[in-house]
């Protein structure tokens, strides 16, 4: 089943243009997108393949952290994980 895991984390830095889109092609080969230009948060929304929520959530968080390290982009704490399944 596909899933679509929106993810964001926050932090104390504005982030810039530059950063968020680095995000953004980072998450783009899992179909992603990425947000967060001019705020203290950064976000992305996946897609993934899972057999249901529970794993759908850990492969959409393993794929993004290693988006915000290939992006370069300090490691915030997460602040909001969000899974909607194909069907809802």
């Amino acid at each position: 089943m596909r899933w679509s895991v929106s993810i964001e984390a926050a932090g104390d830095r504005v982030l810039t243009r530059a950063e968020i889109v680095e995000l953004a092609d980072a998450v783009a080969p899992s179909g992603g997108i990425a947000s967060g230009i001019g705020s203290t948060r950064y976000g992305a929304q996946l897609l993934v393949e899972a057999p249901d929520r529970a794993t759908a959530a850990e492969l959409a968080t393993r794929d993004f952290g290693r988006a915000v390290a290939a992006a370069g982009l300090p490691v915030y704490p997460v602040v909001r994980t969000e899974v909607l399944g194909e069907d809802e």
